[in-house]
């Protein structure tokens, strides 16, 4: 939260602004020393105010506020770094949303791990006409995710990043699957068994 800082001196001390007749009145130089430490963090974020529009440089909380303003994908619990690649990243998103390149980049955005996509769409060429239509028929859309340790809450984050940036019209499913744990690793360590995936299925607005 922004406030004031305790030993912050202003940019623009009000005392050496009044009058000649105030600049050795003690009264008057004391009293503008009260006003100078309330203003003095607000000098400082205007001084500083493109770097609060600056998701590498921001303060974290105003960071969180950027990401609404942008309309980031995030939930508000992801690690630093990552909300700040999110906000960065947000104005592209928008300018790619719908495509698989869009769908990747909003999941690897949150999760930090790249999914498996897999369409019902294809392209072909053929020297003849009439050929076959690639594809199938009916769109569908399958994104797998592996995480090491996946939890239900993954599943639920991977199905709302999949609802906003897949393409509107298609149905969708999404997985989130456990990674193999090291040969030297207990087997109970992992929290989802490696044959139970994390499955949801999504359809567009009737």
């Amino acid at each position: 939260m922004r406030g004031s800082v305790d030993g912050l001196a202003s940019a623009l001390p009000i005392g050496e602004l009044l009058p000649a007749v105030f600049a050795e009145d003690e009264l008057a130089q004391r009293f503008v020393e009260g006003l100078d430490e309330v203003l003095a963090p607000i000098l400082a974020v205007l001084d500083n105010l493109d770097a609060y529009f600056t998701p590498a440089l921001a303060p974290v909380d105003h960071t969180r506020w950027l990401a609404g303003w942008v309309g980031a994908e995030t939930d508000g619990g992801e690690p630093e770094d990552r909300l700040r690649r999110a906000v960065a990243a947000a104005a592209r998103l928008h300018r790619i949303r719908g495509t698989r390149e869009g769908l990747a980049e909003a999941v690897r955005l949150g999760f930090g791990v790249s999914p498996e996509i897999d369409e019902s769409g294809a392209a072909e060429w053929s020297s003849k006409p009439l050929g076959p239509v690639p594809g199938a028929v009916r769109p569908h859309l399958t994104v797998t995710l592996r995480l090491p340790r996946p939890t239900a809450a993954d599943r639920h984050r991977l199905d709302a990043l999949v609802a906003a940036a897949r393409p509107a019209h298609m149905p969708y499913t999404t997985q989130v699957i456990a990674i193999q744990a090291p040969a030297t690793e207990a087997p109970g360590d992992l929290t989802t068994d490696l044959t139970s995936d994390l499955t949801s299925e999504g359809n567009p607005p009737s």
